[in-house]
């Protein structure tokens, strides 16, 4: 008959791999993705500004390239008091937009980054017509010259 030896059979048998982690393993890992954060997120935190202007710049290229089919269609930008809204519907008051095509130039008016409309100027100040957004603070004339987040993005640039 074979004797049971009570130290080493009843007692469980704990492989390295299921032993766990221990305190301090835990602590050195939350302190490095702590400086892993401190040094990433302000240079993520500084990228949004940059990602906004780059929409404001592709939404006035789709606003140009619809003014300029607009043209074509017209012989004529659409006046300042049309505005942009004539891209969306024909023109009830100035020159009459007889080569308007039914659907429109665009299926909707987008707003800036910040939630501010395009705006928009026949005959512009920088080229045949201005389209362009005042940037975060929506205000004309708070731009900065270094080409930071407050700065005009329009058509011209």
């Amino acid at each position: 008959m074979r004797s049971l030896s009570l130290n080493n059979d009843l007692r469980p048998r704990r492989s390295l791999a299921a032993r766990g982690f221990t305190l301090i393993e835990i602590m050195v890992v939350v302190v490095i993705m702590g400086i892993m954060a401190a040094l990433i997120v302000p240079k993520l935190m500084g990228r949004a500004d940059d990602a906004r202007i780059t929409a404001a710049k592709a939404d006035i290229a789709t606003l140009m390239s619809a003014l300029k089919l607009y043209k074509l269609d017209n012989q004529r930008y659409p006046t300042t008091e049309q505005g942009l809204q004539a891209l969306i519907a024909k023109p009830t008051s100035g020159p009459t937009a007889n080569g308007w095509k039914t659907g429109g130039y665009t299926e909707k008016l987008p707003k800036d980054p910040w939630g501010n409309p395009y705006q928009y100027l026949a005959p512009g100040l920088h080229g045949e017509v201005d389209v362009f957004s005042y940037g975060p603070d929506g205000q004309a004339g708070s731009g900065n010259s270094s080409g930071g987040p407050d700065t005009t993005i329009g058509s011209w640039n």
